[in-house]
């Protein structure tokens, strides 16, 4: 099958998005998660998220580079496998400027050329070892873990997951779900993973998925058919310019996806790690170094103290692995 990537990427450093985003907000606030300075920097690993393509995933039909009109001067904006993708080329136009990247990703979508299968990558997801397409998907459905977590609403981002959980309810009845689908939500590869799970099969309503922070596997027409039920809500939030609490997040889409049945059971923790970079710096630089997985998020945050030696660090780590200029760089 034809699978594509699709990346977001923003530069802060570009004088006509400040421009933009003074005329928005006034100002980077680093008190604020959703409008922080870690939101919107670039730290130059872009090189090699396309090296890690390049190297590791060269089976990738299209790469959708999704911006608002930025890309940085090394990009080949004439490889044939990169299709340069403006907020404005799919997002309608009431709703940009936008800051939200909760915005850029429920109308994924409307992308022009965008296959039926296709990963999601934000611009601090790495590949860092070989992947082969069945890594996403098998038999035409996307590998993914079915699993409930913990989700105390107190943040941000809890609050939106719990926003996604009400539409899913309102979607979707869970004791039928569970009953069919019983292999697919309690299987054994799960691991401890699925212990909550067990725990409330007997609660009526589904609770949040565990979302791991990473590359994730969709299918289009799961968003084609979450916007026909719910163009209401995705519409009211689409105003929202920058990140709050009344925010849809693609993990709404990830969760109709399981509770339709469309997907294949994978515990994507084996392979798959996230690293706060403000905590474990140094863990993320080893794993990049031994090739420990095949896909890390470095995360990023704006109280990370030595900003500018952790991000050599890693660079050197990156550069060990992945030295030699790939066909997208001039």
């Amino acid at each position: 099958m034809d699978i594509d990537f699709v990346i977001t990427w923003v530069d802060m450093d570009d004088p006509k998005w400040q421009e933009k985003y003074a005329a928005c907000s006034g100002k980077i606030d680093n008190s604020k998660n959703g409008n922080s300075e870690a939101r919107f920097r670039d730290y130059g690993f872009l090189k090699y998220w396309f090296r890690g393509v390049e190297n590791f995933a060269p089976w990738v039909r299209k790469i959708h580079f999704v911006t608002c009109g930025q890309h940085p001067d090394w990009l080949n904006i004439n490889h044939p496998k990169l299709h340069l993708v403006n907020h404005e080329d799919y997002i309608p136009n009431q709703f940009l400027p936008n800051f939200n990247s909760c915005v850029l990703e429920i109308y994924m979508h409307k992308i022009n050329g965008l296959s039926e299968h296709f990963v999601y990558f934000n611009d601090d997801f790495f590949i860092i070892n070989t992947l082969s397409p069945e890594r996403f998907f098998t038999n035409g459905l996307p590998n993914d873990i079915a699993a409930f977590r913990y989700n105390s609403g107190l943040s941000v981002w809890a609050k939106k997951l719990k926003n996604n959980i009400r539409i899913i309810n309102e979607n979707f009845d869970k004791k039928e779900v569970l009953s069919r689908d019983h292999d697919k939500w309690f299987n054994p590869v799960y691991g401890s993973k699925a212990r909550l799970t067990s725990l409330l099969k007997f609660y009526p309503k589904f609770v949040t998925l565990r979302t791991p922070h990473n590359a994730q596997p969709y299918l289009k027409s799961t968003f084609e058919e979450v916007w026909k039920v719910a163009e209401k809500e995705l519409t009211e939030m689409s105003v929202h310019k920058f990140r709050c609490e009344l925010d849809y997040t693609p993990e709404l889409f990830r969760t109709w996806q399981i509770c339709q049945s469309n997907f294949n059971p994978y515990n994507t923790y084996d392979n798959t790690k996230m690293f706060p970079l403000m905590l474990k710096s140094k863990q993320a630089e080893k794993a990049i170094r031994k090739q420990s997985y095949s896909l890390i998020c470095l995360n990023d945050n704006s109280l990370i103290r030595n900003y500018d030696q952790v991000m050599s660090e890693l660079d050197v780590a990156f550069n060990s692995i992945l030295p030699h200029k790939s066909s997208f760089e001039l």
